[in-house]
């Protein structure tokens, strides 16, 4: 293989690792939350944690005011900034990440 062939497969190799894979979220309702029609979606994995409550709000109809307590496995509340591909690698289960959500505070 030619060094200019080698460069262009490297370079397309690097190109398409660039591109930002998709984390499976689970939304799960806690209390009397109400139910998310659809509870699965795939977000990019490059997200941060305050992108998907933002989601999470826009999928409820919730304002910013009402209260929305998100929770990772039934466990506890990331910080905001949290990169959604960390909580995925560190929390998720089955290749899949549950988010627990409720209108007061279920865990600790």
């Amino acid at each position: 293989m030619s060094d200019a062939a080698s460069s262009a497969a490297t370079a397309a190799a690097a190109g398409s690792a660039a591109q930002p894979k998709k984390v499976v979220v689970r939304f799960r309702a806690t209390g009397n939350a109400p139910i998310l029609k659809k509870s699965v979606y795939k977000i990019s994995s490059a997200q941060r944690f305050q992108a998907l409550i933002l989601f999470l709000r826009k999928e409820l109809g919730y304002k910013a005011s009402e209260p929305l307590f998100v929770y990772v496995n039934s466990a506890f509340s990331p910080a905001p900034d949290e990169i959604v591909n960390n909580l995925a690698r560190c929390f998720g289960l089955d290749g899949q990440l549950t988010i627990n959500y409720a209108t007061t505070p279920a865990w600790g």
